[in-house]
């Protein structure tokens, strides 16, 4: 490994001491007989000085460099304001690993170029900033979970059944027999909790939906959890406490990345349990009180959703959905059965649902009708309708959208960006 320091790394304070940086040219200019390269690596960026009044190669190979090249630097660093950080480099020497003439990507890219060429955007500080958020609230997902006693596990991707409806599945030959992408682990988890009581796994979940708005991909990464003895209410307060942990954790560690995409921070330091928890009756209510045409029964889409989250400063929860809009695994209410215990966690600020939760039917003959209710066969499912046989119990749990809630923190105008190959129905390549 090189012997270098991070650009970060490199502080005022650090006043005429000599450094190597090892990276890539971020920015070049010349001023006069000076040529300033603004070095990036994967802790920032920072400005170096080749003086040509001192002459010499190292002066001659800056000059010739081009925008991405790869490039050891060493010099002296010297503390100027007006720097970017305060601080800057006076370079004496330059190792070109390998010099790019021409970088594909220029100011005016458009977003489709970008997408075409993401094995390159993916450098971009700004990029590499939500990638670095993103990780961040893993780990503060980690962090939690382990706090509060919660066991990872490492369900299947390859499956025999639908969890979110069959048109949405992408189908496979897995030797002699049909096999699809998983949509989710939920099924799994339910089967993992009569050993471990509570758990939770992250995999990317698939979905062959052929919609085209901002907050949709075929491919994205799935945060679920699945606990015994919990009914709505506990999981709805698992969820608020999760989502605050890991938006509070990474303001506090990612703060300069997050003010990189929103200079507002107001919706993510409101983002404190417990939050506002409205019925479905009530959304409606609230929906054709603003003009809406919606009426009970009908589902709501992302432009229902997002007029709804104008009503709100932190993410908040809509409980209480009609049955027929909602997955068969959802608990019949007792009070209701018009209705299942089921809640969606909707962000503020036009982003709309980031979590989909519920109590699960615990009951063996109502879950077998809606199963045959929804089109499918029950000799499809009979390993699933075993946990309601032996020793079932009350349940809940619900999946997390990574994607969602990183594309809500970061105030991105479209989920394919908070992630790092975005898949949807026009595009697999890169």
């Amino acid at each position: 490994m090189i012997d270098k320091v991070y650009c970060a790394g490199v502080k005022p304070e650090m006043e005429g001491k000599r450094v190597k940086l090892a990276g890539w040219v971020y920015r070049k200019r010349e001023v006069g007989k000076k040529v300033f390269i603004v070095l990036r690596d994967s802790s920032g960026i920072i400005q170096t000085v080749f003086d040509g009044e001192l002459g010499g190669e190292a002066y001659a190979l800056a000059k010739n460099v081009g925008i991405e090249s790869s490039v050891i630097i060493e010099g002296t660093v010297k503390a100027d304001p007006r720097a970017p950080n305060g601080v800057e480099v006076q370079a004496d020497r330059i190792e070109v690993i390998q010099n790019v003439d021409a970088f594909p990507i220029t100011k005016d890219a458009s977003e489709e170029f970008l997408l075409d060429v993401r094995h390159l955007h993916l450098r971009s500080p700004k990029v590499a900033a939500i990638m670095k958020v993103k990780g961040t609230m893993m780990q503060a997902a980690r962090e939690w979970l382990l706090q509060d006693g919660w066991y990872e596990v490492f369900p299947p991707i390859l499956v025999t059944g639908a969890v979110e409806g069959g048109a949405t599945l992408f189908k496979l030959n897995y030797f002699d027999r049909t096999a699809y992408l998983s949509q989710s682990a939920q099924l799994y988890l339910e089967a993992a909790i009569f050993g471990l009581e509570k758990v939770w796994s992250l995999t990317p979940s698939f979905r062959a939906e052929k919609s085209r708005t901002r907050r949709h991909l075929t491919e994205f990464w799935h945060l679920e959890l699945e606990a015994a003895w919990m009914d709505l209410w506990d999981i709805m307060k698992v969820e608020e406490e999760l989502v605050s942990y890991m938006v509070q954790r990474t303001l506090e560690l990612r703060k300069n990345e997050i003010e990189l995409h929103r200079k507002d921070l107001t919706t993510l330091k409101n983002t404190v349990p417990p939050f506002p928890r409205i019925s479905y009756d009530e959304a409606i209510d609230i929906l054709q009180s603003k003009g809406v045409n919606i009426q009970w029964g009908d589902d709501m889409g992302a432009d229902e959703e997002r007029i709804l989250t104008e009503e709100f400063e932190s993410p908040f929860f809509v409980y209480g959905y009609p049955k027929h809009i909602k997955a068969f695994y959802m608990k019949e209410d007792p009070s209701d059965p018009r209705k299942v215990l089921a809640a969606d966690m909707l962000a503020p600020e036009g982003y709309g649902e980031v979590i989909g939760g519920s109590q699960r039917e615990d009951d063996y003959n109502k879950l077998v009708q809606r199963i045959l209710d929804e089109g499918m066969k029950p000799e499809d499912y009979q390993w699933y309708l075993d946990l309601r046989k032996y020793g079932g119990v009350p349940h809940s749990g619900f999946g997390l959208g990574l994607e969602r809630l990183v594309t809500w923190v970061l105030k991105l105008d479209h989920v394919r960006w908070a992630t790092l190959f975005p898949r949807t129905p026009s595009r697999l390549y890169p």
